[in-house]
């Protein structure tokens, strides 16, 4: 396992330094054999406040592309990595910072959480994945109620609205995640790997391709050690000792 933490105080605005910081911790695990991730804010008051504003008025049509395309990279890495990753949200998420939690696996937010998209009263949209992602995950009504109004939803809001997986007392978020995250761990790794690929690969794929796909998954494991190991210790009742082979 391993645990990430965002720390440019006080709000943790997601600057370039920030930014390529986060790559290289994220292409760094890639090296590993980290079985889960937690990502979490060392900030008492934001999770992630958003992008660095004060570039913005300097901005091309071509730099701003390339910010974007910047940003949508080091964000990816994160989704499609093959260990998965949780955020524990405590205080805000906003803009990019929203969209950072998007490209997450799962978002754990305790009650001081509040989520928003307020680019559109800037004059432009979210930019780092946050149309695409967020609509995927709450439908493209609510989607489109979040970003074209910009307004911001309290925990137990992005809970019922199913942008977050789980709510939690506040203070409680870094320690639901990062015990959901042993729990992950625990797993098969190549299995807990090829499930997350055949779930977020199905989502674009009509029903019966994504279930050719899961098929395909499947038979990549049958015959691992992995399998042999987990198959013998449930016989044994024992605990299993995974190697991801």
């Amino acid at each position: 396992m391993a645990v990430v933490t965002l720390d440019h105080q006080p709000l943790n605005v997601l600057s370039d330094a920030v930014l390529e910081q986060l790559e290289q911790a994220f292409d760094a695990l890639q090296e590993t054999q980290v079985r889960a991730v937690v990502l979490r804010s060392a900030s008492a008051k934001a999770f992630a406040a958003g992008a660095d504003i004060s570039q913005f008025p300097e901005l091309t049509k071509m730099s701003g592309i390339e910010l974007l395309e910047k940003g949508k990279r080091i964000f990816d890495k994160l989704t499609e990595g093959k260990a998965p990753v949780i955020c524990a949200v405590h205080g805000l998420a906003l803009g990019a910072g929203l969209e950072l939690a998007l490209a997450c696996d799962i978002r754990i937010a305790d009650h001081s959480a509040k989520f928003g998209l307020p680019e559109t009263g800037l004059g432009i949209l979210p930019g780092y994945g946050g149309t695409q992602r967020l609509s995927r995950l709450v439908g493209p009504g609510k989607a489109k109620e979040l970003v074209l109004s910009g307004v911001w939803l309290n925990g137990q809001e992005a809970y019922e609205a199913k942008l977050v997986e789980r709510l939690v007392p506040e203070g409680q978020a870094f320690e639901t995640a990062y015990a959901l995250a042993e729990q992950i761990a625990g797993k098969g790794p190549l299995a807990v790997a090829f499930a997350k690929e055949a779930i977020d690969e199905g989502l674009d794929l009509p029903l019966s391709e994504a279930q050719f796909l899961e098929t395909r998954m499947f038979a990549k494991l049958v015959g691992t050690e992995d399998m042999d190991e987990g198959v013998q210790a449930f016989i044994e009742k024992r605990k299993p000792n995974f190697t991801g082979k």
